[in-house]
């Protein structure tokens, strides 16, 4: 490893690759940086998982100056300037000085090469993101004071707020995702220019705009960067629900609004998520993204009842379809949609169980009905919780412990995870005599529904019910 000269942090450390790369670039009698997001890391004594390089070398110059010494190399971003490399175990991109800019009509960026670091500097989003290191001697340049603004915690703009946001409009999601990826508050003249220009970001791709939010949500800080968001009418494009949960009332009359009372969550499921041996590990998207939007169907089911109460019937099934929706137009894939939705549509099954003991049919149907998501099922139940009456609450957490001890109890007892009938179709068909058709089906629906609600049954059991049940559909 590297060391670093006086003045970095001593724990520091970058890997060979780095300053051997510099060499090569100097020999080729070019500039070679390490710039952005690793400097950052540097100072705030993280490994970066990034190594991204500038360099006055055109496209062309780059591939020339590692031939012989990456062993590989692409330039599938060769248009905006960039050489992807790798050397052993190393993945590194190198790009071209550079100057970028966003026609106000165009989602895609008009690329200029430039000729030196400074002015590739100024042109990048933040001041903690335009420092670099100039290789192989590690001269820091920093000519916006991103130290200064690392120390401070503040995300600043290198150039003016306007004319980073208007280059590229999706840096006001980036200013909300480093809020709540690292912390840094954001400066009142950049909150106020992303307030003013929100809606430029609807020139951005919804794929980028997904990027930015899945990195936000899995953030160590995520309630500050969706608050973030909402606050400067982000979320008004992004997540239009969200900012709508303010104005329903809870039906509890809690202290929090259906707003704070879903961020709560969200920060909640966060804590219950586990390290990477467990079965949750975390950041998990699937979790934090159906805390947060777990009540986004309040407002449409929003009733006024008698006596002046207020019911939100079915806002779980109508947030799981908000939520699908949402996540389609943000071109998230099929699987994620799924995981969430499924999620949202059964975080209040749990509900009652305190009051009533369920059957163990019951307990079997929410199993089955959970799948391959009741784990997190588990955590956004228990997140859920944010009432400050301590005996409610311990109530609930009390019910739930029980609910899942008898999961795991059924589990023990019926390998509840691969609840089947009793007779799969091909045992079926040779017990009625029957063809593959609809009536197979209903058979399989039949001892399905037995098998939840009286648990396993002997196989010649299984075949007496299946010929009863055949007599009485008239099935022969």
């Amino acid at each position: 490893m590297v060391s670093l000269p006086h003045g970095f942090p001593a724990h520091a450390w970058l890997p060979d690759v780095v300053v051997d790369l510099g060499e090569v670039f100097a020999a080729a009698g070019h500039d070679l940086s390490l710039v952005g997001g690793p400097v950052r890391d540097l100072f705030l004594g993280r490994t970066s998982p990034d190594l991204d390089f500038t360099t006055d070398a055109t496209p062309d110059q780059i591939l020339a100056a590692v031939d012989g010494w990456a062993d590989a190399h692409w330039d599938i971003g060769r248009a905006f300037g960039t050489i992807g490399l790798r050397k052993g175990n190393q993945t590194l991109e190198v790009t071209t000085y550079r100057a970028e800019a966003y026609d106000p009509s165009s989602r895609k960026p008009e690329v200029r090469f430039g000729d030196n670091l400074e002015d590739d500097l100024v042109r990048r989003d933040f001041t903690v993101n335009a420092m670099a290191l100039r290789l192989p001697s590690f001269e820091l340049v920093d000519p916006h004071g991103g130290v200064r603004d690392l120390h401070a915690k503040l995300l600043r703009t290198p150039a003016t707020p306007q004319e980073s946001f208007s280059d590229d409009p999706l840096r006001m999601m980036r200013a909300a995702r480093f809020a709540a990826q690292l912390g840094l508050d954001v400066a009142p003249e950049v909150q106020q220019a992303m307030t003013a220009m929100a809606p430029r970001l609807e020139i951005v791709s919804a794929e980028r705009v997904r990027e930015e939010l899945v990195k936000l949500i899995c953030g160590a800080h995520p309630r500050a960067g969706v608050d973030l968001m909402v606050e400067t009418g982000l979320a008004d494009i992004v997540l239009p629900e969200i900012p709508a949960l303010k104005l329903t009332a809870d039906e509890h009359h809690r202290h929090k609004d259906v707003y704070q009372h879903s961020l709560q969550v969200l920060e909640q499921a966060c804590d219950l998520e586990t390290d990477d041996e467990g079965p949750v590990p975390r950041p998990d998207f699937v979790l934090r993204f159906a805390a947060l939007m777990h009540d986004v169907g309040k407002p449409k089911t929003r009733r006024f009842e008698p006596g002046g109460a207020v019911s939100f019937r079915h806002h779980d099934v109508v947030g799981a379809k908000l939520t699908r929706k949402r996540m389609q137009a943000l071109k998230f894939d099929k699987d994620t949609i799924k995981a969430v939705t499924h999620l949202v549509e059964l975080h209040m099954r749990f509900y009652g169980y305190g009051e009533q003991e369920w059957t163990d049919s019951a307990v079997r149907r929410y199993v089955t009905d959970a799948g391959d998501q009741l784990q997190r099922l588990h955590r956004l139940t228990r997140s859920d919780v944010t009432t400050r009456n301590k005996r409610k609450a311990a109530r609930l957490d009390h019910a739930y412990d029980d609910l899942e001890a008898r999961i795991a109890e059924l589990a023990e007892k019926e390998e509840l995870a691969k609840i089947r009938p009793h007779l799969d179709g091909e045992q079926i068909m040779a017990v009625l005599g029957i063809a593959p058709g609809p009536a197979v089906g209903k058979a399989y629906k039949f001892l399905l529904e037995h098998r939840m609600e009286h648990g396993p049954v002997a196989e010649e059991q299984a075949v007496q019910l299946l010929k009863d049940w055949a007599a009485e559909q008239g099935i022969s």
